[in-house]
């Protein structure tokens, strides 16, 4: 081969490389100066989801033009997950970046997300989880538009905040278990059968489903005395069980009452705690404390939590819902024992079921993003 010829056959050889790859590396993007058209990044990526690449398989790497935002500069975080307020020292955590095995992720870009849903109405449906998910992506865009107008309003069951300059809604919708606790003569009853709270819930644009950290609480902590199954008043019962049939309560409710020509629907996969070091090969530990860095490459060793398993069979067996409704964040979440608050937290106490905002939550949200682009 000639000196041109071979010239030539490199040319080629990385422009296919280039187009072969989902999307420009996000490792190449430097924080507030993206070298690259977003118009560009979203064709290669929409061309990546056609593939059918899996964006849930992958590792932890270290990029230091993370954290997408100053946390510092955002408004809406409580105070249970504002770790820097109150006290981590160590910002090791804030510099990962989810990186998939087939493909790379496009990068959070907020001003493109409300121009994209100008008009739109999101609404994150769940427990504190569904709180932590939703104030990351109110941190996100607030750090895109720091001088937009932002009006927030608080009802009984819900809080939202509206981004005027673009019509764009951001609600949080409170129910631990997404089916009905309601008051009758015995007491508290979960009603593992009912869903009173559909009708709003379908006016949204996009729903973002999750429940799970209730289902096995007892005591007093737990909000109800009685459940209601099948028509059946019972003391108790198995509560996996009690979760799969409520979960295949609020799929039907989806299958039946959703229009998907409207409404995008997920399901927010399992989240992890990091309670015990067994899981991660450290015998003995008993909380999250002492984790600096994420668990090194793709698998967790404590394995699949079964709830997950359950997740999965409900949403196989509903025609509207399937794979890609399911933001599978659980395997990446394992990884993160680094990520939760520990003991700097503003409620005091031992926090390693929630998530430090900014950090892991920034990435639900990229990846929230990347499946709706």
């Amino acid at each position: 081969m000639g000196r041109g010829s071979l010239v030539s056959y490199l040319i080629v050889l990385v422009a296919v490389l280039i187009e072969s790859s989902c999307v420009v590396n996000s490792s190449t993007i430097i924080k507030g100066k993206i070298g690259i058209n977003i118009g560009s990044i979203i064709k290669k990526w929409k061309i990546a989801k056609k593939n059918g690449y899996n964006i849930y398989e992958g590792s932890w790497v270290y990029d230091d033009s993370y954290p997408l935002y100053d946390s510092s500069a955002c408004p809406f975080i409580r105070k249970e997950f504002n770790c820097l307020k109150y006290g981590r020292l160590d910002h090791e955590y804030l510099k990962y970046r989810w990186q998939p095995k087939q493909c790379d992720l496009p990068r959070f870009d907020g001003i493109d997300f409300l121009t994209r849903f100008n008009g739109k109405k999101i609404m994150f449906v769940g427990d504190s989880l569904s709180l932590n998910h939703y104030e990351s992506l109110l941190c996100l865009l607030h750090a895109a538009v720091p001088k937009s107008l932002i009006l927030q309003q608080t009802n009984e069951n819900s809080t939202s905040v509206f981004f005027k300059d673009y019509g764009v809604t951001i609600t949080l919708f409170h129910s631990n278990y997404l089916v009905d606790i309601e008051m009758e003569q015995v007491g508290r009853v979960l009603k593992l059968d009912s869903i009173k709270n559909g009708d709003l819930w379908k006016q949204m644009d996009i729903l973002v489903f999750n429940s799970w950290l209730w289902w096995y609480r007892s005591g007093a902590k737990q909000p109800w005395d009685y459940i209601q199954v099948s028509g059946k008043i019972l003391k108790d019962m198995n509560r996996m069980d009690a979760f799969r049939y409520g979960l295949t309560t609020w799929a039907k409710w989806v299958d039946s009452e959703v229009n998907p020509l409207k409404t995008k629907v997920f399901f927010q996969g399992i989240t992890p705690s990091h309670y015990n070091g067994a899981e991660w090969n450290k015998p003995g530990v008993t909380n999250c404390s002492l984790e600096k860095t994420p668990w090194s490459g793709s698998t967790y060793p404590g394995g699949m939590p079964l709830a997950s398993k359950v997740v999965n069979e409900v949403l196989s067996r509903i025609s509207k819902l399937g794979i890609e409704n399911l933001l599978n964040i659980t395997t990446l979440s394992q990884l993160r024992k680094d990520g939760h608050p520990g003991s700097h937290n503003g409620l005091g106490g031992m926090e390693c079921t929630h998530w430090c905002v900014a950090g892991v939550l920034d990435t639900w949200n990229q990846l929230l993003y990347a499946t709706l682009i």
